[in-house]
């Protein structure tokens, strides 16, 4: 690649290549080949001038020159822009927008003849007078209406210089909200993303798997229990329940059988489905339906949603106000100063840019909050609720026994426990599998299909006999395998504070698994700071045995815990808790834990979460680490006391604007300024970090 160096400092390298040296996408093509050599931090592309702005580790300035005159033309692949170049471009636009506006004002006051000035006033009047009429026509009194009056009255008056100082201010605001929903839709994106990397790729010998990128139209894909369904397609073998909230809103599950389409984003409750992929990646029906994301009135704060109407309810009151002023005192330009005074704009605008901004700021600490009103709803909690697997313990569990009964050998055992658990995505299993890989055991699939029983365990059939896995009271209760005291003694004996999965084959015990899942390291602490944040309830809630929880529980210095406790009884215990009075989160991983986080008033689901436990969460901790709960925590309580501060400036301020137009001390051009920069100024102030 030819290019010449524009700017070398340290760590820093800006480049440029010639105008047409790339296009857009072979610019972030470029820019993500270079960011997978780990000496290169970031890469910004310019297409416009075929310019890179290079971020590197000191002292690594030659390895990246010569990576760069490495490139040839056919590395520069064209590659769709990710979630950080979206929002970059969206800033970038917003920044040559706003130059453009104020450059324009400025050049037409203080270089272009009055008359034209007055010309150009009166065409860009127009579309606020016509915005105004056309609300009035409809019988709505709303700010649309009284920025046509002010606008109109100030024309009347022949106050020109008035009426575009206005409708610049206007048009900023216009700008800054047009921006604030762009930033919106682009946030809410990534947590619709369908974050799948392999699936099972069906073929006559044996299912195989393959990554997700490999896939194309035609190609017949299986999707099992609790994971979610990357394609858009058409059923072509068996039966499932499919949690469609993704794509309807309705959180029931609904049943689809062969010859039934399936939608990218839905998530198989129950059941498996063989699918005939039709449609991939960017031409699923998600993909087109996130560009509709900022049309989304459900995902709006409460809070938010109260103060547009509050926004649009203060109206009546400003016009009544410039009518009883001018009635009072004849005079037009006090009556005209109260309309310049709108307490509306600034309560409306202000709200949703301090949501949007908490929602971006959350981003930046690796959470994924899927709307404002869980941010709120986070903020008013006083009670929390854990799932112990995966949630409070460590997110990779390890075997620590493994022990064969009634003739099973240990090694087989393990092979087919990880045979079996190789299709869920839970915490345990994936030990499971990672054991069998570690010790060189070949579990080549020998069963048929697999069934998961939610929060029990999994069942199939391998060479004629049923083979079951899962917890005591799925083997043992459900399933009656018998269970001698001998067995009993063997299974105490080697506990030692693990949590034990069971391995039945033909009807009988064949081993069981210990698995070791010490609590995080980061747990005691979160536990006192939730505490310290005002969340009065801490319970956890496991299937686990009553050693397991009580050990996790006494380590983290959780005083209330149920163990042994189905999926049905968490969501039941939540219903129980909101009954109470109390504001719940629930915080899992697993499939198990799905209907609990339903229930919820707000949910959160971890990193290594199952697809459907992510799917039903409010919000996603993208680090994994517990500490991001009180990290939210804060940050929501923050933006409320924003929010509450906001309405309170914009209350006193406004109204000081008022009294000083009525009594003449300020023009109505001056109140319009004031107005409109105060307006800006606590939006701008909205838009600062709230945590420190």
């Amino acid at each position: 690649m030819q290019y010449c160096i524009r700017y070398d400092g340290v760590g820093r390298l800006r480049v440029r290549c010639g105008q047409f040296a790339f296009d857009e996408k072979e610019g972030y093509g470029i820019a993500e080949l270079l960011k997978k050599e780990d000496y290169i931090l970031d890469v910004i592309s310019s297409h416009q001038n075929g310019g890179l702005l290079i971020t590197y580790a000191n002292g690594k300035r030659e390895l990246v020159l010569n990576r760069l005159k490495a490139i040839t033309k056919d590395d520069m692949k064209p590659v769709e822009p990710s979630d950080e170049d979206l929002s970059r471009k969206t800033d970038l636009q917003f920044q040559k927008a706003l130059t453009s506006i104020v450059l324009c004002h400025t050049f037409s006051k203080w270089f272009l003849p009055a008359p034209i000035r007055t010309a150009i006033t009166l065409l860009k009047a127009a579309k606020y007078l016509k915005a105004g009429i056309l609300n009035l026509l409809q019988f709505k009194l709303n700010v649309s209406v009284l920025d046509g009056v002010a606008i109109g009255a100030s024309l009347c008056q022949r106050s020109f210089d008035t009426a575009s100082s206005v409708m610049f201010l206007l048009s900023i605001s216009d700008l800054l909200e047009d921006y604030t929903k762009k930033r919106t839709k682009d946030a809410l994106t990534s947590s619709l993303a369908i974050n799948i990397d392999k699936v099972w790729l069906v073929r006559e010998e044996s299912d195989i798997l393959v990554p997700l990128a490999s896939i194309k139209q035609g190609d017949n894909i299986k999707i099992r229990t609790g994971s979610m369904i990357p394609v858009d397609g058409v059923i072509v073998q068996g039966e499932a329940m499919i949690n469609e909230a993704s794509m309807t809103g309705e959180p029931l599950a609904v049943r689809k059988a062969e010859g039934s389409f399936v939608y990218a984003g839905t998530v198989i409750e129950e059941g498996f489905a063989v699918i005939n992929v039709k449609a991939v990646n960017n031409e699923t029906r998600i993909n087109k339906i996130v560009k509709m994301i900022d049309q989304s009135e459900a995902l709006k704060a409460e809070v938010q949603g109260k103060a547009e109407k509050l926004a649009d309810s203060i109206v009546p009151f400003s016009f009544i106000t410039a009518i009883g002023a001018y009635l009072v005192t004849r005079n037009i330009t006090k009556a005209l100063s109260v309309l310049m005074v709108d307490y509306s704009c600034a309560i409306k605008l202000s709200t949703p840019i301090s949501v949007i901004s908490a929602m971006r700021e959350a981003s930046c600490h690796q959470i994924m909050v899927k709307g404002g009103k869980y941010l709120e709803a986070f903020a008013q909690a006083d009670t929390i609720v854990f799932d112990k697997t995966g949630t409070l313990t460590e997110a990779c569990p390890r075997v620590e026994k493994v022990i064969g009964c009634n003739g099973f050998t240990r090694r087989g055992v393990l092979r087919v426990a990880a045979c079996l658990e190789e299709h869920f995505p839970h915490s345990v299993a994936k030990a499971i599998v990672k054991q069998a890989q570690a010790e060189g055991l070949n579990h080549e699939e020998e069963h048929t299909e697999v069934e998961y029983v939610v929060a029990h365990g999994i069942a199939s059939m391998i060479h004629g006999e049923k083979a079951l896995i899962g917890s005591e009271h799925f083997i043992f209760e459900d399933e009656k395998i018998p269970f001698s005291e001998e067995e009993k003694r063997i299974v105490e004996e080697n506990r030692n504070g693990c949590s034990i999965i069971y391995l039945a084959i033909g009807g009988k015990l064949a081993g069981f698994i210990g698995i070791h899942d010490p609590a995080r390291p980061e747990g005691k602490k979160m536990i006192e700071d939730l505490k310290k944040e005002g969340i009065e309830h801490i319970i956890m809630l496991t299937g686990d045995s009553e050693n397991a929880a009580a050990a996790v529980s006494k380590s983290l210095g959780i005083t209330e815990y149920r163990s042994q406790v189905l999926p049905e009884e968490k969501a039941s215990i939540i219903e129980e808790l909101k009954k109470e009075g109390k504001k719940v989160i629930m915080v899992g991983d697993g499939v198990n834990d799905s209907p609990a986080l339903s229930v919820a008033d707000v949910s959160v689901a971890m990193k290594d979460a199952s697809d459907i436990a992510r799917e039903v969460a409010d919000v996603t901790l993208l680090s994994g680490n517990l500490d991001e709960l009180v990290v939210l925590r804060r940050l929501s309580k923050l933006l409320m006391h924003r929010i509450s501060w906001n309405y309170k400036f914009i209350l006193g301020f406004n109204t000081s604007l008022l009294l000083l137009g009525l009594t003449g001390i300020i023009t109505p051009a001056t109140s319009a300024f004031c107005h409109n920069m105060s307006t800006m100024a606590i939006s701008a102030a909205s838009m600062r970090p709230c945590l420190k």
